[in-house]
């Protein structure tokens, strides 16, 4: 083992091997080294490699630790998740608790199948969603809370009977000699504290412990760890209060915070030099981070220089702010040679994707969602447009399947079918078929049906004629929002509360999509719509071997490090997110978030806000976030892009950056009027033919020099210059 490899904070966490000790470890401050240098230097030592137990939290974090301890000592250590960790004892000790070893472990479909039946046993006739009642039996479990610690004295039909319900599922589970993912963590700490004498066992077996990322352990996870150490402490938990950002997964930075209380005599190590960002993003992460309370004080730095400033760049719209980020990707890749694949755009939420993935689209850019699917291949898009598609064309079996049972009509897979073959017979569409079969027309094939079976049928065709006639008067944006709201797809959707507000926030998204490519195509046709929106889904395939460029959540992106990163969407009420609007420690979580996504970089940084932005439903002013506020200026550099109109058949224009002191002004110029010439950023020089008010405001019609075709834009996007 070389030492001379470790600066002198982790020589000392590498060498401190008895008693509790807590490493307070900066973001890229090598603490994956420290770890298994440690655990190198404890099998130096003489410790049995079987006394030594490594914890963290995902597999692939703990197969690198193992790799890494076996290369410098050819040892093989116990490294695992917490949850392998569980199951591993489980296997062993769970007949204590009247379990077979031979225990099965439910996945989520099974638990959702075995929560119906629960449901169906005791509900009451009360229509229950069994996802729900996951989630607050798993919210339950991680924090140590079982059946018998709630009450039934609620008004609400859900709380009331959760209770029940929450006992009814564990009985299941030891009746199927099964267990969830959250039971591995929950029955050993009730093996633990119910049978000392296999607590004894386990704590003698690991006297050693070493646990990663101890700042997002949550209440059983803690428990767990208290419990085996407490005979001998030798505790090492590395972590990052400053990098605590899963509260909603039950996460408690207290547990890092309380270190010290938890364990007296406790041992603290700051690791603070970073050995991957420039020193410039870093002071300014550290000046963001400065005002939060809830952390234990360090400052960052490197020696790799100050590096350049970060660029904070406010766009029109998202649709500016897309284009930005897509032309400053191609500057990055061009002219300083970095590869797609070490550049990253982060956002708040996955809703955002969507202007993101139409620019990258245009100028094929190669992209991957990370930690997620394409914006065009959620489930809640591809449902909506399948509706749109039965409303262009009543022949389409796909989409008749993916919708005959939105919301759910008893209509099943058998009777679909002979729909099908009823209406091939017949020589018609399904939907004609359907209207005939439900109006009591004369068939030569009529399929008997229950009467609930086609009264579902006749709502069914009673919504898509409805929409046919909004098809027919209306816009394509009230199209797509009419489409969401006679189908009741909210109210569908409403009962997985756990993602109901990102889904909405994505179907708003999908309503803003049609809006803005109305206003800008010739002949806005919901055909053509259609058309586009299905080869943008055929082009996000690409080769998982190719250079992408990466599009995820901030929460996806700890752990991670680019080049060159941009944070997108750095608004208020957005990120800050307007749920923390009334909880100071859920807008330090927000700051924490912020300063996870800064220190990602490396060598560029990038801050993006819009004034105007589509957001629940409606078309927002949006206030720059007051993260901005708390970076000093001396780290920023306000800047510019000149755009030039893109060409399918031109390589894409470098952006030009001009340096600007002061923000950009937000007023419209009032005096824009028929005949006069202007400037927009997309499409070049154009010279206005009408304005009028629409039905999203003040209104101009533009032919354009460039290829000229006639536009409608809206004043408060467009951001036009008078010339």
């Amino acid at each position: 083992m070389n030492n001379s490899l470790l600066n002198s904070a982790q020589l000392e966490a590498v060498e401190t091997l008895y008693g509790p000790l807590l490493v307070i470890s900066g973001a890229g401050s090598g603490k994956t080294r420290v770890v298994t240098y440690r655990i190198a230097n404890l099998l130096q030592q003489g410790i049995s490699a079987s006394s030594i137990l490594g914890l963290t939290f995902t597999n692939k974090a703990a197969a690198e630790m193992k790799e890494r301890v076996h290369k410098l000592t050819q040892s093989h250590v116990l490294i695992s998740t917490f949850h392998s960790l569980g199951a591993r004892i489980l296997r062993e000790s769970i007949h204590m608790l009247g379990y077979s070893s031979s225990f099965t472990i439910y996945d989520e479909q099974d638990t959702e199948k075995l929560m119906k039946l629960c449901i169906a046993d005791i509900g009451n006739g009360i229509k229950l969603d069994a996802k729900q009642f996951l989630g607050l039996v798993s919210n339950a479990k991680n924090a140590l809370i079982g059946p018998e610690d709630f009450t039934e004295n609620s008004i609400d039909a859900v709380e009331k009977i959760f209770p029940e319900v929450y006992k009814r599922y564990q009985e299941k589970l030891k009746e199927c000699n099964a267990v969830d993912f959250d039971d591995l963590l929950v029955l050993p700490v009730r093996l633990f504290k119910e049978h000392p004498d296999v607590l004894d066992y386990y704590q003698k077996r690991w006297s050693f412990l070493l646990i990663d990322e101890y700042q997002d352990t949550n209440a059983a996870q803690y428990t767990i760890v208290k419990h085996l150490v407490a005979n001998h402490n030798n505790l090492c938990v590395v972590g990052d209060p400053d990098q605590s950002i899963y509260s909603w997964r039950g996460a408690n930075i207290n547990n890092i915070l309380n270190f010290e209380k938890d364990f007296p005599g406790a041992k603290t190590v700051r690791l603070e030099q970073n050995y991957r960002s420039r020193s410039n993003i870093l002071e300014a992460a550290n000046m963001l981070i400065s005002h939060n309370e809830g952390r234990y004080k360090k400052d960052l730095w490197s020696d790799r220089g100050p590096g350049e400033k970060i660029r904070h760049f406010t766009a029109d719209t998202e649709r500016g702010e897309a284009e930005f980020i897509a032309e400053k990707i191609q500057y990055h890749y061009s002219e300083n040679n970095i590869p797609l694949k070490e550049m990253a755009i982060f956002y708040r939420t996955n809703a955002q994707s969507r202007a993101l993935e139409d620019r990258f689209l245009i100028h094929r850019i190669a992209y991957v969602i990370v930690g997620g699917v394409s914006f065009y291949q959620r489930r809640e898009i591809k449902d909506i447009l399948a509706f749109l598609r039965m409303v262009q064309s009543g022949v389409d079996y796909i989409a008749f399947t993916r919708t005959i049972n939105i919301p759910k009509r008893g209509i099943g897979d058998a009777t679909i079918d002979k729909l099908r073959m009823a209406a091939s017979e017949e020589q018609c569409s399904l939907v004609e078929y359907c209207e005939a079969l439900v109006d009591g027309k004369p068939l030569k094939n009529a399929l008997k049906l229950s009467a609930k079976q086609k009264e579902s049928l006749k709502s069914y065709v009673t919504i898509l004629n409805e929409l046919r006639e909004i098809k027919k008067i209306g816009s394509l944006k009230e199209l797509v929002r009419s489409t969401i709201e006679e189908t009741g797809y909210l109210k569908y959707i409403e009962t997985d509360e756990e993602t109901y507000q990102e889904r909405k926030e994505n179907l708003n998204a999908l309503i803003a999509k049609a809006m803005e490519w109305e206003l800008s195509e010739e002949n806005p046709t919901l055909e053509a719509f259609l058309e586009e929106l299905s080869l943008k889904s055929t082009l996000d395939e690409v080769d998982a071997a190719q250079d992408r460029v990466s599009l995820m959540t901030v929460h996806n992106s700890k752990g991670l490090e680019f080049d060159v990163v941009f944070l997108a969407g750095m608004e208020e009420d957005l990120f800050p997110h307007a749920n923390s609007r009334d909880s100071e420690a859920a807008q330090e979580e927000e700051r924490r978030l912020c300063y996870v996504g800064m220190t990602r970089a490396k060598e560029y940084l990038y801050l993006c806000d819009v004034r105007m932005r589509f957001l629940w439903g409606t078309t927002r002013g949006q206030r720059p976030s007051r993260f901005f506020k708390e970076i000093p200026s001396e780290y920023i550099e306000r800047i510019r892009p000149s755009f030039m109109p893109y060409s399918p058949n031109k390589k894409p224009m470098v952006i030009k950056e001009e340096f600007v002191e002061e923000p950009f002004s937000d007023e419209l110029d009032p005096d824009i009027a028929p005949g006069d010439a202007v400037f927009h950023q997309d499409f070049g020089v154009g010279k206005v033919t009408q304005v009028y008010l629409g039905s999203v405001g003040l209104t101009y019609k533009i032919i354009f020099s460039s290829d000229s075709r006639e536009r409608s834009l809206v004043a408060k996007l467009a951001r036009l210059k008078k010339l």
